[in-house]
């Protein structure tokens, strides 16, 4: 059986080949991971919080789903990812088998806003998720925080990546980082680590 982290290795390398552009990938098909000093800290935060309850927004082919999946696994938690692009959810869904992480993951399949405003109607997601990783479209990225906050359980964890770069998303996540620190709710802080990163905790 492959072992989860050759999985990882496998896309890392496709990563940083797309990255160069060292392989010619249509725009509606690149990866565009974190990278792995991201995962390596998701999957730490997720071990260091005993989270149960995941939720990402965005998936692409499922990296950073299987650095999670790997840390919440074994808690007995499980986690919710919502991905639009038919191909990438086929090929994360083939990564997902190859890493053996499939039972841990439930995917959703269409546009994050419509997935979110439907989870936002149901009384079952209230405070529900200890952990959430937002990597969609930076354009709605505080539309996708102001829906998220109210399912998010007190002191649980939203990692937003690309705060650093791409340098094109910066004047977004500027934005951004502003509109989190005005919110007395949560307490907040941009790291380096990756492609930036911002941690955020739910005070109340």
């Amino acid at each position: 059986m492959t072992n989860v982290f050759d999985v990882l290795e496998k896309l890392e390398k496709q990563s940083s080949l797309e990255k160069s552009r060292q392989v010619d990938v249509p725009s509606d098909e690149r990866m565009l991971a974190i990278t792995k000093e991201t995962g390596e800290l998701l999957n730490m935060l997720i071990r260091l919080k005993n989270a149960k309850n995941m939720l990402e927004v965005g998936m692409s082919v499922g990296y950073s789903t299987i650095w999670c999946a790997e840390a919440i696994s074994e808690n007995g938690g499980k986690i919710i990812t919502i991905e639009q692009n038919p191909k990438k959810i086929k090929r994360a869904k083939e990564n997902f088998q190859n890493a053996n992480v499939t039972n841990t993951i439930s995917i959703q399949e269409g546009l994050a806003m419509q997935v979110l405003r439907e989870f936002s109607l149901q009384e079952e997601y209230k405070e529900y998720f200890d952990f959430v990783l937002i990597d969609a479209d930076k354009e709605n990225v505080i539309e996708y925080f102001d829906m998220i906050l109210p399912m998010v359980s007190i002191g649980g964890v939203i990692i937003t990546d690309n705060m650093m770069y791409p340098e094109k998303y910066r004047e977004d996540m500027k934005k951004y980082a502003s509109h989190i620190q005005a919110n007395h709710n949560v307490r907040t802080i941009t790291s380096p680590i990756g492609n930036g990163e911002e941690i955020t905790v739910k005070l109340r």
